[in-house]
């Protein structure tokens, strides 16, 4: 059941979303849980493809629950030119427009940054792909993986006697959303103290605030979370390499395997706390070792240090390993599966699941809204959309009545 009350700190922003699979549709999610107004442009023949992928219920996957949630349906075919009419008008009654098509392909429906900036200077447009607006490469096709293997993070993950390995979510298209989640707020901002909307009514173009657009590309969103890479290579020439799962050059920081097989991360890398390790572990020699009281003087001897982690965590099970390292006050932490998390203290304290119901009857779990606002947090209003669910509610709102709709069905335009 939908709640249509308008709340959360976006309510009453308009936003307009372009785009299919994981960048520009979770960008746009995170905005529709925290109040915007999100209307989804799906093609009339299928719709978003992550409606089919993974798990399905009743033929339609349960990650779209998720990454649709509060979001309106609009079908429209968008190579027809009255589906590029109606994609029009809303987007230029939108505050935010975000699109992942690859670049020049609005800009063939009469709908590219520019077009729209004539008309209404406050447009403000989050454009997710591989490689940016510019460039030899933007017109290649871009996924996350590629963003994640031009961007570094591929060549730094897995063990050095190995290939590279990726990261069981696709990462890169996540961060790019994140990314552009950001670079809409701030832009935003910017448009609002420089004038506001603008007045699509009184067509007042100069007294409307200055939009922007927010160029995100896959592999520059990677690139920005690669830490010291630049400056280590520029300065150093040193070039990071896969050290499985150890933190490069901070000792120690791995994972190691317990006496019953779990996994468990163990950071001792504070100098402090390294000492308190070693302790716990019942190694003093190498707690009050002189050599291993720094940081730099660990990393020498990083093997052996990590021989001897692994070496006591085998005499242990995971709750006596966790609870030995708690009571020492290392940090130290057990790597989670999904079952591990569904009745883990702290998710439950967290409140970090959300019951749900799908319109059949049947239970749903989902997970909660992040980040958590004290005063205007986040909300499911209701769980991804059938496709078209609201494609008439949208047309009414433009002014179509209905046998406008219904001619628009017929021919195929929505």
């Amino acid at each position: 059941m939908e709640k249509t009350a308008a709340s959360g700190p976006l309510a009453g922003i308009k936003v307009l979303e372009l785009g299919t699979l994981i960048a520009g549709p979770f960008c746009s999610r995170m905005l529709a849980e925290f109040g915007a107004d999100v209307i989804k442009i799906e093609s009339p023949d299928g719709g978003d493809p992550i409606r089919q992928w993974r798990v399905l219920k009743d033929g339609t996957s349960l990650w779209w629950s998720v990454q649709s949630r509060n979001k309106k349906s609009l079908t429209l075919n968008l190579k027809d030119a009255r589906g590029q009419e109606i994609a029009r008008k809303l987007a230029l009654e939108a505050d935010i427009i975000i699109e992942n098509y690859r670049p020049g392909v609005l800009e063939k429906w009469s709908l590219g940054y520019d077009q729209l900036k004539t008309i209404n200077p406050a447009t403000i447009m989050v454009r997710l792909s591989g490689f940016g607006q510019t460039g030899p490469l933007k017109d290649q096709p871009g996924f996350g993986a590629i963003g994640e293997s031009m961007g570094g993070l591929r060549y730094v993950s897995g063990f050095p006697d190995r290939p590279p390995l990726r990261v069981g979510i696709s990462i890169g298209d996540s961060v790019a959303a994140l990314h552009g989640v950001i670079g809409a707020m701030m832009a935003l901002r910017h448009r609002d103290a420089t004038g506001g909307r603008w007045n699509g009514e009184t067509g007042e173009a100069s007294q409307a605030g200055q939009g922007q657009m927010i160029d995100v590309a896959l592999y520059e969103a990677v690139f920005n979370m690669m830490e010291s890479l630049v400056p280590e290579y520029d300065y150093a020439g040193v070039v990071r390499e896969r050290t499985g799962g150890a933190l490069p050059g901070i000792v120690p920081s791995n994972t190691y395997t317990t006496g019953d097989g779990e996994n468990i991360v163990i950071a001792g890398n504070g100098d402090a706390i390294f000492k308190r390790l070693m302790l716990a572990m019942g190694r003093d020699d190498l707690a009050n070792d002189a050599q291993l009281v720094r940081n730099d003087g660990r990393v020498p001897r990083t093997a052996e240090i990590d021989a001897a982690i692994q070496q006591w965590c085998a005499t242990q099970t995971i709750d006596s390993a966790l609870q030995i390292l708690q009571e020492a006050d290392v940090p130290v932490g057990k790597i989670y599966s999904i079952r591990d998390m569904m009745s883990d203290p702290q998710f439950l304290a967290r409140k970090m699941f959300e019951q749900h119901t799908f319109a059949d009857g049947t239970p749903i779990k989902l997970p909660a809204i992040t980040p958590k606002l004290s005063a205007t947090p986040g909300e499911t209003k209701w769980l991804g959309p059938t496709l078209g669910q609201h494609t008439d509610d949208v047309l009414r709102t433009l002014g179509y009545d209905e046998a406008g709709i219904a001619e628009l069905r017929r021919d195929g335009v929505v």
